[in-house]
């Protein structure tokens, strides 16, 4: 199973002093075309996708990430998480990195503490419903520029089935990597944490380490899921963008206007030196 693949259609640009990122959780991309345009009308440089297909059934046997690259002019790094065994030869899924500017250093962080929750079993019949996979949960690494230097982004999809304290646990290891920077490089967590309620030790252990969530409202949902009744479930926000070192932040914001495109909303933020 590949790890990581690249492709490069952005048209040059001088090296901003400030990007607009956006994170978000397309569902696999199977509604493709209302994906990108969202993108498009977003005015977003860089974006941060969970649940990305490549050649899946479900999804027309495409490479979303290339697709959205391809037509929206985005250089992108896609980290591959699964293999989709229900889905056909070679079916993939991962987190893609996109932006109107360059990709430095991508690379793929596969956690030591997964959920077995996903491995395929004799028992479990070999279609759709039961979602066999192979692989496991990642973060994908890479660097933005902007200004004079760069941010470091980490694309996250902390795991759905297990506890909080196992996404903790996938979560420390993003911030020991984050910790071999110097301080002088501003660090960007953004993606799917999972962190359904808002005691989940993934929001202390950030705080902790000196990020800042972007948004700034503990009682948010960023989730369309299950209208009321996921309440019960989940109390807190699933997806976020933390930022820490020398970055501003502005204009945090949950796009909960969006007419449903994916069982998550986008939240964008512009981020300057």
């Amino acid at each position: 199973m590949q790890e990581l693949l690249t492709g490069k259609y952005a048209p040059w640009r001088l090296t901003p002093r400030s990007v607009k990122l956006v994170t978000w959780n397309i569902e696999r991309g199977e509604r493709l075309r209302e994906v990108g345009a969202f993108i498009r009308e977003s005015g977003g440089d860089v974006f941060t996708l969970q649940e990305v297909d490549l050649n899946a059934r479900r999804s027309g046997n495409l490479n979303i990430a290339d697709q959205l690259g391809r037509v929206e002019r985005l250089d992108y790094a896609l980290g591959i998480a699964f293999e989709e065994k229900t889905q056909g030869a070679e079916a993939l899924q991962g987190q893609a990195t996109l932006a109107r500017y360059p990709i430095s250093k991508p690379r793929v962080l596969r956690f030591r503490q997964q959920s077995s929750f996903w491995k395929p079993r004799w028992w479990v019949p070999n279609t759709p419903p039961f979602q066999e996979r192979l692989g496991g949960r990642v973060a994908l690494a890479a660097e933005i520029p902007l200004g004079r230097s760069f941010f470091v982004l980490y694309n996250l999809h902390l795991e759905s089935r297990g506890t909080e304290d196992l996404r903790a646990s996938q979560l420390n290891e993003v911030v020991a990597d984050a910790d071999h920077y110097p301080n002088s490089i501003p660090i960007v967590i953004a993606g799917d944490l999972n962190t359904k309620h808002r005691s989940s030790p993934c929001i202390s252990l950030l705080k902790k380490s000196g990020f800042q969530d972007v948004i700034g409202d503990p009682n948010r949902f960023t989730t369309n899921r299950g209208g009321k009744l996921a309440r019960i479930f989940i109390d807190g926000a699933l997806d976020w963008i933390w930022v820490r070192g020398p970055i501003k932040f502005s204009g945090g914001q949950i796009h909960a206007d969006l007419p449903k495109v994916s069982d998550h909303w986008p939240l964008s933020v512009t981020l300057e030196v």
